[in-house]
Formats: structure tokens, C-alpha cells, sequence
């Protein structure tokens, strides 16, 4: 079937930003354990949202999620017949949200930023029978800060609220087992990676309140992917994943904040996520291939916080691998259907869309 389309198809899912519940960036896929001997690849992905809302059918908020880029690196090296080693770099959760301060929204000014970034190390070992486990440990660093102003009628009087976090470096782990079956390039992987829970110091001010710094656990949520590939006619595959995220365990609650707009989180979700993706490949000749690939996450109907105003999506990709010797560049492009929303403001939240868009470099020596 060859490595040429198994790329296409691969990025076709992850051509840009993850898209995914919650604050998900990366899709944690695994792979690039499954590329043929040593191997190493750089990815950039771009994300362009157009997400607001109203409220009362008359205060509109602009478009408060702001264009984001994430970066992926990874290599991977056959150690022998049966064993093999990959490391990569990351960016599994983040936020870019900008309320325009010029907006007549009762949040106009908001904002809110999360960044990370996650070093992951695997180990894969081929089993008799088509068999292979495989996992791993996994370095991951977040901070976040905040900058919430509201006016009535979300608060009696102006309130201007800010947190900042620190950075915290935490370890997880990873495990898995796959089943190939190289003549049809088949291939099942079922992939859990663990929680990780981030001890944050918390610095709240507020122009009505007093300072506070206070220590906060925040657990990244453990996820489970099942990652599938078959060839269904020569030079054609049919491929895809499922994805579930523990959401619900995700929440921070800063006890200035709770005290000003309690009792509520910051950030929370009722529910956890499901992603399904699903594309079919087709190697067009030595040279080219290309992939085409539908993604749907369902709608919950849960009220949704003010940060984070979206629930669900469905989006349809293209991608493309252009080969020349043991280099190969795939580009791709998602458009994404953003699922409406109410928030806990009343405001409601619907017809929004985004674009992203990806590129690949990979190498194989």
C-alpha cells in the first residue's frame, strides 16, 4: 500500500490544530511507531476560528477565539528486528480566547491563554503473530493566565479579575497494543494515555478583592484512541480513529473567582468527549497521493462556560503527499462546523465555523 498514502491519510485527520472537545491541541496519535526503520517528521498546523455570539439577541460578542499555530515534532529509530524507539514533541491542550474590547458584550476585554507542551518517549515491542505493545512515559508542562472584565448585568458593578498560573511539569504514562496485518496494510491500535495532574500556583487580583496566591491541582484528563487502517482495493485505504476524553475530571476553581461569580468553576465540562474520524487514501502514483477524511464530535446540549463557548463539530478534510526519494511533504486543509452553544451567561452561540490547515515534512534515512 506504501508509506506515501498512509501519510496522506494520517494527516488528513490532524491537518490542522486539533479541533477536538475541551482545550484539545493534539490528537496524540501513535503512528509514527508503525513507520518502516528510522524515520523523522516536523508539523505545523494552523487553526482559524469564527466563533461569537449574543446575547439577548441584541449584545454581540465579535469573534472571541483568536487564530492559533501548533507545532509537532517526532522521530523514530528501529532498535532490531523487534524493537522500537520514538520521541514526541507536542502541544496536547491549549486556549486563545480574545473577547474584543470593543464588542457591546457585558465580557468585552476578556481574554484567556493556555499554553503546554509534552515530551513523550515510546518503546514498541513486536509480539509473535502480528502482535506488538508498546508505551511509554510522557513530560508535560502547562500555565495559564486570565483576564476576565464584566459589567452589568453579569456583576452589579465594573469588575476587572485576573489569574496567572505558573508553569508545572508533571509525568504521565502511556500503553497500547496494535495488531497489523501487512499484506492488506491492516492495522488496529488501542492507545491509553494516563491523566496528569499539574500542582498550579494560582495568583488572583481583582479591583474589588484583595490579592491571593493559592496551590491547585488541575488534572489533564487520561484519553483512550483506537486508531484503524485497511486497504480495501489496490492502492486504496480505508482508515480512521475514535477518541474519548475524560473531560468531567478537568476543572479548575480559583476561590477568589468562586467568591465573585460563584459557586462555579472557572472552567468545567459536563460531559466527557467523543471524536470520530473516518477518510479513505488513494495512491495515485509514485509521486502523489492524497486522502479525504470526515471528523464528527456529537453535541452534548450542555450549558457551556464563557471561555470555552462551543459543543461539538463536524468537519471535512483534503490532504496531499508529494514523494521524492526518502522525503515526503503533505500538506492539508479541514473545514469545521462548530457546534452551537448557551453558555452560563444566557448568551447564545450558534452558526460558527473554522479553518485550519497543515504541513508535513517527513524523512526517512
Amino acid at each position: 500500500m506504501g508509506r506515501v498514502l498512509v501519510t496522506a491519510s494520517a494527516l488528513a485527520i490532524s491537518a490542522s490544530a486539533s479541533w477536538a472537545g475541551g482545550l484539545e491541541r493534539s490528537a496524540q496519535s501513535m503512528s509514527i511507531l508503525f513507520e518502516t526503520g528510522t524515520y523523522a517528521e516536523f508539523s505545523l498546523g494552523f487553526a482559524d476560528p469564527d466563533v461569537s455570539g449574543t446575547l439577548g439577541g441584541v449584545f454581540s460578542s465579535g469573534n472571541m477565539l483568536g487564530s492559533y499555530n501548533t507545532v509537532t515534532l517526532g522521530y523514530k529509530q528501529q532498535l532490531g528486528d523487534n524493537l522500537d524507539v520514538a520521541i514526541i514533541l507536542d502541544q496536547p491542550i491549549g486556549a486563545d480566547i480574545d473577547y474584543p474590547a470593543t464588542a457591546p458584550y457585558p465580557l468585552a476585554g476578556t481574554n484567556a491563554e493556555v499554553d503546554s507542551m509534552a515530551l513523550t518517549g515510546l518503546l514498541r515491542y513486536k509480539l509473535p503473530s502480528n502482535f506488538s505493545v508498546y508505551g511509554g512515559l510522557r513530560l508535560e508542562s502547562v500555565e495559564g493566565q486570565v483576564n476576565i472584565r464584566t459589567v452589568p448585568p453579569v456583576s452589579p458593578i465594573a469588575i476587572d479579575y485576573a489569574l496567572q498560573t505558573n508553569r508545572d511539569y508533571q509525568a504521565g504514562y502511556v500503553i497500547g497494543v496494535a495488531w497489523e496485518k501487512p499484506e492488506i496494510a491492516a492495522r488496529i491500535a488501542l492507545t491509553y494515555n494516563s491523566a496528569i495532574t499539574h500542582s498550579l500556583e494560582m495568583s488572583e487580583t481583582s479591583n474589588i478583592t484583595a490579592p491571593s496566591v493559592v496551590r491547585q491541582d488541575v488534572e489533564i484528563p487520561q484519553s483512550v484512541n483506537l486508531e484503524f487502517q485497511t486497504g480495501i482495493a489496490a492502492d486504496t485505504l480505508l482508515f480512521g480513529s475514535v477518541r474519548w476524553v475524560d473531560w468531567t475530571a478537568f476543572v479548575i476553581a480559583p476561590p477568589v473567582y468562586d467568591g465573585i461569580y460563584g459557586p462555579r468553576p472557572l472552567v468545567s465540562y459536563q460531559s466527557d468527549r467523543v471524536t470520530y474520524n473516518l477518510g479513505l487514501g488513494r495512491k495515485f502514483n509514485e509521486t502523489w497521493s492524497g486522502a479525504v477524511t470526515v471528523s464528527y464530535e456529537p453535541s452534548n446540549g450542555d450549558i457551556t462556560g464563557n471561555l470555552g463557548p462551543t459543543d461539538g463539530f463536524t468537519s471535512v478534510g483534503l490532504a496531499a503527499t508529494y514523494t521524492r526519494d526518502n522525503m515526503k511533504i503533505t500538506g492539508g486543509v479541514r473545514y469545521i462546523k462548530v457546534g452551537g452553544a448557551t453558555t452560563t451567561l444566557g448568551a447564545d452561540f450558534s452558526d460558527n465555523d473554522a479553518i485550519g490547515a497543515g504541513l508535513r515534512v517527513a524523512y526517512s534515512f
